[in-house]
């Protein structure tokens, strides 16, 4: 589905008509791809500039995933598999990337990034692990790894 703007009021509903077709949705350049399989799982993002792509995939059971994206050429990308799993991104400015991966049960992963060039990336095995990471800046790199 092709549009010439995307509003944030409009995201999460936009974001719930994608998880129900699982087809690309593109605005200015940008891209949210959303694929789900199992059941309860919910999704919330909103994106504003140009050329941001947000990209999730849930398996199983009850997991959240919350994504913004303000600024360009940003990239979310968030995988979960198991149960009860928590997702929040948040980036503000351009060329950043967020990478979240997590299996098992019961984790939550919280990152923020703000300035320019940020990348950060949390994979979780297990149960019940939390990570949270803060970066502000240029050119930060933050990868955080728990079984």
């Amino acid at each position: 589905m092709t549009m010439t703007r995307l509003f944030k009021t409009a995201a999460a509903p936009l974001a719930l008509v994608m998880a129900l077709t699982s087809a690309p949705t593109f605005a200015d350049g940008s891209y949210v791809f959303i694929e789900q399989y199992g059941r309860h799982h919910a999704i919330g993002g909103a994106q504003s500039g140009h050329h941001n792509r947000m990209t999730v995939y849930q398996d199983g059971r009850r997991h959240t995933a919350i994504m913004s994206q303000d600024g360009a050429r940003n990239r979310t990308v968030v995988g979960q598999s198991g149960r009860d799993h928590r997702a929040t991104t948040r980036q503000d400015g351009r060329c950043h990337i967020a990478g979240v991966a997590q299996f098992g049960g019961g984790h939550d992963a919280t990152t923020t990034q703000s300035g320019r060039c940020n990348a950060v990336a949390v994979i979780q095995a297990g149960r019940g692990n939390s990570a949270e990471t803060i970066q502000r800046g240029r050119g930060n790199v933050a990868v955080i790894v728990q079984d």
